[in-house]
């Protein structure tokens, strides 16, 4: 189990250049407090395996004299953290305080006394009120993602009591305040180097953080810093690009995104608010990329439709066509002429897009013959969900506008075709998109990071995911 995945949500990046997010990310008690059982519970077990050295020395016992004494072979055989706490200190980073712990040892001792006089036995020491404060600093590496080190530590042993067993045990008793305290001093020595490691552990984990995230063969989507976290006392809200890129080319869309700002919320662990310029780049990078383009031909409509893509059911309403390319089979090029434009109102995600529909004639020798282009306005409205890790979506059509742009075939009425259209785009073309939308984008995660009890608001230029998180592996 990764003892840090929700402390590195915190790790926010410090950046030189300051820009709007894309996306932001709020954790709040109820993420904080989730994250402090994981990584207590991995705090614990590390300090189990601190090693306490063997101490050894002379004291004057009176009235014995001097006594040579050793304790070795020192091994902890129970350790309880009851009470911990992971403190957000506004504008500095993460507190790590422990109070109330305890820690039981077993070992042995030897004493030796009058020169030639030797013993030996066993020993139970209980250290009680055992604190320990650490802050944690959070940075970035060289790759954009979190990093994170101890800065400050102080361990402070409260109390702590020595039984002896066996032998000469009284003798021990005679001077055991003098043990007491080097014991003490030994395992505070210890603690927190055990404590620093547990942190610098997190990074390991803390570089599966996605800060680019493949989408598929066209698109990426990055997920870096873009300012340093806003810490309150109860949550932490980072800011992350947020934007699609080409693969291997990273090109900064002609549109900057519109500060926006995460509600109040607190329920679930995490919200996360993705603002319209994610889905926007999005349409720039498929756009440039080519992708939102498509070649409909006959065998994509249903076999049981009376329309049929073919010169005889253009003919109809075109007579050119039929009378110039008789008994042809025909292929539409459907795509866009720029990037589409996502808007985000409450309850509501509507996709405007400007594009082509270009008609040909395929001839026997297979060559396209073109027929005409319509100019083609339309508009959708998404329905958007989370599957998994990932934002996903689906459209419907809501209207259609065409106007003629290029005829090959003579003037002719465009609405004539409207029934034509609306099929192909409602039997093929939509079904295509939200197969491709079914499949979504990643959201920002650390390692085997589930997200559960999970809920979408769509809200003025924005979408908010509200979801508790669950970490396995």
């Amino acid at each position: 189990m990764s003892p840090c995945c929700l402390l590195a949500l915190l790790a926010v990046i410090s950046l030189t250049l300051a820009a709007s997010p894309g996306v932001k990310v709020k954790l709040t008690d109820k993420g904080i407090e989730y994250g402090k059982q994981i990584g207590m519970a991995s705090l614990q077990q590390k300090l189990k395996t601190m090693k306490v050295p063997d101490l050894s020395g002379t004291e004057k016992v009176p009235p014995i004299g001097k006594v040579k004494y050793s304790l070795t072979g020192m091994t902890i055989v129970n350790l309880g953290l009851p009470k911990s706490a992971l403190v957000l200190m506004p504008g500095t980073g993460v507190r790590l305080a422990i109070t109330n712990a305890f820690i039981n040892l077993h070992g042995n001792w030897r004493v030796r006394y009058f020169r030639f006089i030797q013993d030996r036995g066993s020993f139970d020491l209980a250290v009680n009120g055992l604190t320990i404060t650490a802050d944690i600093a959070i940075k970035s590496d060289e790759t954009g993602r979190p990093t994170v080190s101890t800065v400050n530590c102080v361990a402070n042993v409260g109390s702590a009591s020595i039984k002896f067993h066996g032998g000469a045990s009284w003798l021990y008793n005679l001077f055991k305040s003098y043990i007491d305290k080097a014991l003490r001093s030994a395992l505070q020595k210890q603690i927190c180097p055990l404590v620093a490691d547990v942190i610098t552990d997190m990074n390991p984990h803390l570089k599966t953080f996605n800060v680019l995230a493949k989408v598929d063969q066209y698109a990426e989507i990055e997920y870096s810093m873009v300012t340093s976290p806003t810490i309150s006392k109860s949550s932490i809200e980072f800011s992350l690009k947020g934007e699609f890129y080409n693969i291997g080319k990273h090109q900064e869309p002609p549109f900057s995104p519109t500060p926006f700002s995460l509600p109040p919320q607190d329920n679930n662990m995490l919200y996360i608010g993705v603002s319209s310029f994610t889905p926007n780049s999005a349409g720039f990078v498929y756009n440039n990329a080519g992708a939102l383009s498509l070649y409909v031909t006959d065998d994509m409509i249903p076999p049981s439709s009376p329309i049929r893509l073919n010169t005889g059911t253009f003919g109809v309403f075109i007579p050119e066509i039929a009378k110039r390319f008789p008994g042809m089979m025909m292929k539409l090029l459907v795509k866009t002429v720029k990037e589409p434009t996502i808007s985000l109102e409450p309850n509501n995600v509507t996709v405007q897009a400007s594009g082509t529909v270009t008609a040909y004639a395929i001839q026997p020798n297979t060559t396209l013959s073109p027929l005409f282009v319509l100019n083609m306005e339309g508009s959708v409205s998404a329905q958007m969900n989370v599957t998994g890790v990932k934002l996903a979506g689906a459209i419907t059509l809501n209207k259609i506008e065409m106007t003629l742009g290029t005829s090959y075939v003579g003037q002719f009425q465009v609405q004539s075709l409207d029934n034509i259209f609306l099929m192909v785009l409602k039997v093929v073309v939509i079904p295509k998109v939200n197969a491709r939308l079914e499949k979504g984008f990643p959201l920002p995660t650390i390692g085997k990071m589930n997200l559960i009890n999970t809920q979408l608001q769509v809200l003025k230029d924005y979408m908010l995911i509200g979801t508790d998180v669950q970490f396995t592996g």
